[in-house]
């Protein structure tokens, strides 16, 4: 008997509180040591230049949500695993039987391989939904199981719900452990490399919000994606943290319906409300135009709140930092709260001017100008730094007819546009001069 941590893998002899290779908490638990197995014959190969190898392009399987497909890079590639994560009930499973009805509309074979529910919950599902239910169904818990259907129904896409629910029966270790996380993963890789199959895996987060399980599985995977958003709006973000086939941190914006999950291509009425400062980040290969809202109120506790939805708290807090140094304005005894539209996770530097200019409206109680966008990130000395793929974003905002737009004062613009001014800026003063006159 051994003692294992669920989140890395290291193992002991003895129970320990703290694991010294990853450092996570109470991650220890009791598994019984695995048998060495026969040593199996080696089976023939031969070593090939890569010239050598022949390739055909397969086209790709659309899901049937165009939203899906953006964020997988154009749709399914054969042969692909992939792996879904999000909190519980934000709609994983949902999306993932829309997907089953469409693909089996269009005449693809698809297994639904679940370890949660039963075949009258799946059904009551499809039935709200609404959608086709002629794809095969199996409700079990240990995958070996799985691999002899296939060889029976010979499926295109398999999707299995979940992968911390299976088990191998060969190994002596509990359902979700991360034996049997990896070891089942493995097995699922070689099935969709082998077979040609293309195989979605649902995964479970744990309270930090990464997928539980082995940092492996994340590494086996070909495409990794998290569905997020607000459980009270109903809108949902479809996120790729990793993908071999497609950009990275692209995303796609859905609506949670009676009827499912739908795709929210016209996405202004998500991110824009006229009442913020509107700027344009880059998803992956999207440029998507969000606005963004503070608040700034007398407080009345030795250390002012400095506190954000959708944005890093401490970048907040620097901002706040820059804003009292170069513009000698007294935060000092405010609290201060922004709050990203549309439950979007910011991470760009290029919404630093944005935050700025909305936390200069609160405080000076002056409302910032229609239709106006701010682009750009600051450096400590209060300067505006230049962004990436400026012209993109700025091509966007006129195609969603916005009329002005504030950006860092670096290089030629190419912007041909009667209606669409643009305001070349180098710092923090000139734009407190340009907005406010001050």
């Amino acid at each position: 008997m051994s003692y294992q941590c669920q989140s890395c893998g290291y193992k002991s002899l003895k129970w320990l509180g703290r694991c010294p290779e990853c450092g996570a908490w109470n991650s220890f638990l009791e598994e019984k040591e695995e048998r060495a197995s026969k040593k199996r014959e080696t089976k023939p190969f031969r070593v090939l230049k890569l010239a050598e190898v022949s390739y055909f392009s397969k086209p790709r399987i659309s899901t049937g949500l165009s939203e899906f497909d953006l964020v997988l890079g154009g749709g399914i590639v054969p042969a692909s695993l992939i792996l879904i994560g999000g909190d519980p009930g934000i709609g994983k499973s949902t999306l993932l039987t829309q997907m089953a009805g469409y693909l089996t509309e269009q005449g693809k074979r698809v297994l639904y391989f679940s370890a949660e529910e039963s075949p009258e919950q799946v059904k009551l599902r499809t039935k709200r939904l609404q959608i086709v239910e002629d794809f095969y169904f199996l409700s079990e818990t240990d995958l070996s199981l799985l691999f002899e259907v296939v060889e029976e129904i010979k499926p295109e896409v398999i999707i299995v719900d979940s992968i911390q629910t299976v088990y191998l029966p060969e190994l002596a270790s509990s359902p979700g452990s991360v034996s049997q996380v990896r070891e089942c993963a493995n097995q699922l890789l070689r099935l969709a490399k082998e077979k040609d199959i293309s195989i979605f895996l649902v995964g479970h987060i744990t309270k930090e919000g990464v997928i539980a399980g082995p940092k492996i599985l994340e590494h086996l995977v070909d495409v990794v994606l998290y569905l997020e958003g607000e459980r009270e709006t109903g809108f949902r973000i479809l996120r790729a943290m990793k993908n071999r086939f497609g950009a990275v941190n692209e995303i796609g914006v859905f609506v949670m319906t009676e009827a499912g999950l739908k795709s929210h291509s016209q996405y202004e009425e998500l991110f824009l409300t006229g009442k913020g400062a509107p700027f344009c980040i880059l998803e992956g290969t999207r440029p998507l135009i969000v606005e963004v809202q503070a608040l700034t109120s007398k407080s009345y506790l030795s250390l002012p709140r400095r506190q954000s939805v959708g944005y890093d708290p401490i970048r907040l807090s620097l901002l706040c930092a820059i804003l009292e140094k170069r513009l000698g304005l007294s935060l000092g005894d405010k609290d201060v709260y922004v709050k990203v539209a549309g439950g979007l996770r910011i991470t760009d530097p290029s919404a630093d001017l944005a935050i700025s200019v909305s936390l200069l409206s609160s405080l000076f109680e002056k409302e910032l100008p229609q239709k106006t966008l701010y682009i750009g990130e600051i450096g400590l000395s209060g300067e505006l730094r230049p962004v990436r793929d400026l012209t993109l974003r700025l091509k966007e905002a006129e195609k969603k007819g916005f009329k002005k737009a504030l950006v860092p004062d670096y290089g030629k613009i190419e912007i041909n546009s009667k209606t669409f001014e643009i305001y070349p800026l180098k710092s923090l003063q000139e734009v407190l001069k340009l907005l406010f006159g001050l």
